[in-house]
């Protein structure tokens, strides 16, 4: 399994390299619908796509999360034409992905900050806890009703996404099996996730968790993911 894994990362990480200066990914044939969401007072678009191998089989997938999961301007349609070249070429087995529209992103991707520049980057952050609360509690139980699912979950991100990523994996573990970030902002609210990530993982859960993640050479990225 982590071979599977380490694979969707690397793949994801070279093909997104190598589309930085050509057109934008097709967008592939997925369902499309909407949840009325408590937790973040707002109705929110969900993507869905699944793989041709889940219409010729009635055996159940397990499913990967992604928060930047919109059709325009967001990574959908590239996570979901990566994996199904991954599955076609047998790379990975087949999976679900549900990808999450944004409505403002760095609101529900961003943890709780006590850095003034921080809160500069837009009107509202510090969202994630209710945003983590909509995916376990109203997004969830919609995609297990609606398609047949696997107990395993993952989820991916990237940049803020990555942080959230993080964040789910260190304060929540048990939401997910597999998690994958690509350039996380380790560096919110003074790298908090990194100064605290030894004592959030002397209380982790028994049950076997997994974390990948890639970094740019960027400054302010690669300092935080080196230390973590």
């Amino acid at each position: 399994m982590k071979f599977i894994y380490c694979n969707l990362l690397m793949s994801i990480l070279f093909v997104s390299c190598a589309i930085s200066s050509q057109k934008k990914d097709w967008i592939p044939s997925h369902d499309e619908f909407t949840i009325e969401s408590k937790q973040v007072g707002e109705k929110r678009n969900i993507n869905v796509w699944t793989p041709p191998e889940y219409k010729t089989s009635a055996n159940p997938l397990p499913v990967m999360y992604m928060a930047d999961g919109g059709i325009i301007d967001e990574d959908f349609p590239h996570i979901a034409n990566t994996l199904a070249e991954l599955i076609k070429s047998k790379s990975i087995p087949p999976m679900i992905l549900v990808g999450i529209e944004n409505t403002q992103r760095r609101r529900d991707l961003t943890g709780f900050t006590e850095v003034e520049k921080d809160k500069e980057i837009a009107p509202i952050v510090g969202g994630s806890e209710k945003f983590r609360a909509f995916i376990q509690e109203e997004l969830f139980p919609e995609i297990n009703k609606r398609y047949r699912t696997t107990n395993e979950k993952s989820i991916i991100g990237e940049s803020l996404s990555g942080l959230f990523v993080f964040e789910t994996f260190l304060l929540t573990p048990d939401m997910f099996d597999n998690y994958i970030a690509f350039d996380p902002s380790l560096w919110w609210n003074d790298h908090s996730l990194v100064k605290t990530a030894k004592q959030h993982l002397v209380n982790f859960p028994k049950t076997e968790k997994r974390i990948w993640f890639a970094a740019s050479s960027a400054e302010d990225i690669s300092t935080f993911t080196k230390e973590l």
